[in-house]
């Protein structure tokens, strides 16, 4: 059976995309959390540098020096980028913004001088092939095994393994650097060490699908999950349940419609946060959306008891307490003010009495907290 497995082509061509995604989500969490999530996209382009210096100095294209050459050039577009941005000349946004298009320039530059004959071009690092991951195998235990799922899987199982490891440092650390800093936790090093990580996912992804789809994966379903909910755990884990869901999603309907598989799974990271963004229980535009509806009808409610209030048991009181003068002199329209009066009605704060609308004792109450002071004194 698990011959069959690996032996089957769309099998490995998921099993690639969800060790991608599941290795990008587990970072990208914290990457979200600590607002550096575009480092990722830095990273991600400056690693062609890395790349082509490591084969200029080995003649090697993949490989464990490959894989670390590359990954500390990602790690120095952060500490270019970061020490531009503490000399006060430009902000942070604009030093990433500088120092990886100058990485990533000097990497296609060396590739066009140097590697014209080698399989190394600019088109495969960022859009990757994933749909060819099983041509290129390796055998383990007599079984054939692409090399892009031997590798992402063993990058998957250290990325879990320092998330697991250093849980609470890493919690600490997201939410209160400060106190991290305080208590011994070293920050710094945890930030560098997401990075350095996030460089070698990178790195071991970007030949099977490429650095857009990692990008994607990286960011966009930590943000989705963000939308959903604030428990870390539960956003973590909902992150990598997403990314899995795109990858199964993205690669039937690229199936489908005969397009780009790595396309369409980067795409269905994009249709989830849509979805989130409209839909998410308290975040989304819906709830806000409802919330600022209720939040203006207790604004409404408010407002009646208060106009009430100051022209109950008043000469004007015959003509203020109706739902003439909330038309007329506060300028609702009628459907308003029906419902302002209708909540205040539900909320036990009015009622009607001779054809005049009247506070009760729970809506004396309520202006009293509105103005501050008790009836005695309203003239």
């Amino acid at each position: 059976m698990i011959a069959a497995v690996f032996d089957s082509i769309p099998a490995m061509i998921l099993l690639t995309g969800i060790l991608v995604g599941a290795s990008g989500a587990l970072l990208g969490s914290f990457l979200v959390l600590r607002g550096n999530a575009m480092l990722t996209d830095a990273i991600s382009h400056s690693i062609v540098f890395g790349i082509i210096l490591v084969w200029l100095m080995t003649r090697q294209l993949a490989g464990p020096v490959q894989l670390i050459g590359a990954a500390l050039t990602g790690v120095l577009t952060v500490v270019l980028s970061e020490a531009l941005a503490r000399s006060k000349l430009v902000k942070m946004d604009a030093a990433i913004g500088l120092v990886f298009p100058a990485l990533f320039a000097a990497g296609v530059i060396l590739i066009s001088l140097y590697a014209r004959d080698v399989h190394i071009h600019v088109e495969t690092v960022l859009l990757g092939e994933i749909g060819f991951v099983w041509l290129h195998t390796v055998t383990l235990w007599d079984q054939r095994v692409p090399v892009a799922v031997v590798t992402l899987a063993a990058v998957l199982v250290i990325n879990l393994a320092f998330v697991l490891a250093l849980w609470k440092e890493l919690k600490l650390a997201s939410f209160d650097p400060g106190l991290a800093a305080a208590l011994g936790f070293l920050p710094g090093v945890l930030h560098y060490a997401i990075l350095t990580l996030t460089s070698v996912t990178a790195v071991a992804a970007f030949d099977a699908v490429g650095a857009i789809l990692f990008i994607a994966f990286v960011i966009v379903p930590p943000a989705t999950a963000y939308l959903l909910t604030r428990r870390l755990w539960l956003m973590v884990v909902l992150a990598v349940a997403l990314s899995v869901a795109a990858c199964v999603a993205g690669y039937v309907l690229a199936i489908h419609w005969n397009v780009s598989i790595a396309g369409m799974m980067a795409s269905m990271t994009g249709v989830w946060f849509a979805i989130a963004l409209v839909c998410a229980p308290q975040r989304g535009l819906l709830a806000r959306a409802i919330q600022a509806r209720e939040q203006r009808r207790d604004h409404d409610c408010r407002t009646l008891v208060a106009h009430l209030f100051t022209h109950q048991d008043t000469p004007d009181m015959a003509e203020e307490n109706t739902l003439r003068a909330l038309t007329g002199h506060l300028g609702w329209p009628v459907p308003r003010a029906r419902a302002a009066i209708l909540r205040a009605h539900d909320r036990a704060l009015v009622e009607r009495r001779a054809g005049l609308l009247t506070l009760r004792p729970k809506g004396m109450a309520e202006a009293e907290a509105i103005f501050g002071r008790s009836t005695t004194v309203r003239h």
